[in-house]
């Protein structure tokens, strides 16, 4: 590459790589956070679920209450007879009523009881489905977040990068032209920069990606450029170690499983219930005649019961199904419930390896700067050779990202820690 073709090269670089990421607005995570809580479609749908088993409440509690019914009716008929002289004649007769009925259930074994407590558990195990989707919105919620905030951070690593290497392409080229260098370090030097222009360019998509990722998480209906302001900073790192079969037990997975299983208990009493005899009340009053307004009053009272005696093994059907339902209820609860501790304790290990792992790879950056540093001072006088000095160069670039990926790493792990206690959108971190 001649000296001319080569400024070009660097110009063009430069031109490219000075925009950084546009983008119209700046977020903060209490932002993300505000937004998902009113957009985010699994949110509602969640929410909607629970006023769906509110309703469901409701339908079954009616049953306690007095159903009442008012009608009103008018009908006319024609009648029409033939005399033995064969003469015809013809009547015609008008109706008319109105009236109220109601009746009541009096006893029916506790089974509409039991039905309306198995609805309110179901109230309660779908309000739990909403924490637990709200906790799984907030940790896509932060792993976009932090994605986003790590493709930022890469693309200003990425230039400092770049410029490492085009500084050294330029100190090398004035070697090779002084007759100081050969040219495979030359190629090496050029090789290296297209390397990191490579790495940045890759860098501003890996961005537009994370963008588009967030707002999707955020519940926006349309893309915009967005950009988040923050810092690597872990502020629930769980230093001490907590009690996790504690935490498990409050976790929405946990308790919506146990809310099941009570629903489930009450079911099981309801199938019971189905063997006892029902018993209805019932009255109504009425006014009927063959003209309007009706004149002639009425009125009944009754109390009926209904024996179930054989339905072809319906209802022992049911009860075996109610009894399996219970006993699946039972084996979900504790299968979930291991299932919460073992996460706890995997996410507080990783979250703990991943600090001390940030710490490890800062003292490597700062240890592969200072000999960065003392490296190019020796190089440019000729006291190390290019394969020793490239070497050195080599690994600050591999430090500056692997402390980029630590840091990152770290807080995505911090967003395992907090789901896998069952935090929701509304857990803020001091």
């Amino acid at each position: 590459m001649s000296r001319n073709v080569g400024c070009a090269f660097f110009l063009c670089m430069v031109f490219l790589l000075g925009a950084r990421l546009k983008a119209e607005e700046v977020l903060t995570w209490e932002d993300c956070l505000s937004e998902a809580r009113h957009n985010n479609p699994d949110l509602i749908f969640a929410v909607e679920g629970v006023k769906v088993k509110e309703a469901l409440k409701d339908i079954t509690a009616s049953t306690f209450f007095p159903q009442v019914s008012a009608g009103i009716d008018a009908s006319t008929s024609k009648t029409s007879t033939t005399s033995s002289s064969g003469a015809t004649s013809s009547s015609t007769k008008d109706s008319y009523s109105y009236g109220v009925s109601a009746s009541q259930l009096v006893f029916d074994g506790l089974k509409t009881l039991h039905d309306t407590r198995a609805a309110s558990e179901d109230i309660k195990a779908a309000q739990q489905n909403y924490r637990f989707t709200s906790s799984g919105v907030r940790f896509n919620l932060r792993t976009a977040f932090v994605n986003l905030l790590k493709a930022q951070e890469l693309i200003r690593v990425e230039e400092e990068i770049f410029k490492i290497r085009r500084d050294n392409l330029e100190l090398i080229t004035l070697r090779y032209q002084s007759g100081l260098e050969h040219r495979g370090a030359l190629l090496t030097a050029e090789a290296n920069i297209a390397e990191a222009y490579l790495g940045l360019t890759q860098a501003k998509r890996d961005a537009e990606f994370s963008q588009r990722q967030l707002s999707k998480e955020m519940g926006r209906k349309e893309f915009e450029p967005i950009a988040v302001a923050g810092d690597f900073t872990v502020r629930d790192s769980a230093k001490e170690k907590v009690d996790f079969e504690e935490i498990a037990r409050k976790h929405p997975s946990v308790l919506q499983a146990a809310f099941n299983k009570n629903s489930a208990a009450f079911g099981l009493k309801s199938a019971y219930g189905n063997f006892s005899p029902k018993v209805t009340g019932s009255a109504g009053a009425d006014k009927s005649s063959s003209r309007w307004p009706p004149e002639n009053e009425g009125w009944n009272l009754g109390l009926s019961l209904d024996v179930p005696i054989f339905e072809g093994g319906l209802k022992t059907a049911q009860l075996r199904q109610a009894k399996a339902l219970y006993y699946q209820a039972q084996a979900s609860e504790r299968s979930i419930t291991d299932a919460a501790v073992v996460n706890l304790q995997q996410a507080w290990s990783d979250l703990q390896n991943a600090l001390e792992s940030v710490e490890v790879e800062r003292q490597l950056l700062e240890a592969a700067m200072e000999r960065s540093r003392i490296a190019e001072a020796q190089y440019s006088v000729g006291f190390i050779s290019f394969d020793n000095w490239i070497i050195i160069q080599d690994d600050l670039v591999r430090a500056k990202r692997s402390y980029l990926d630590a840091q990152a790493a770290c807080l995505l792990r911090e967003a395992s820690w907090i789901q896998a206690k069952g935090e929701t959108l509304e857990y803020a971190q001091k």
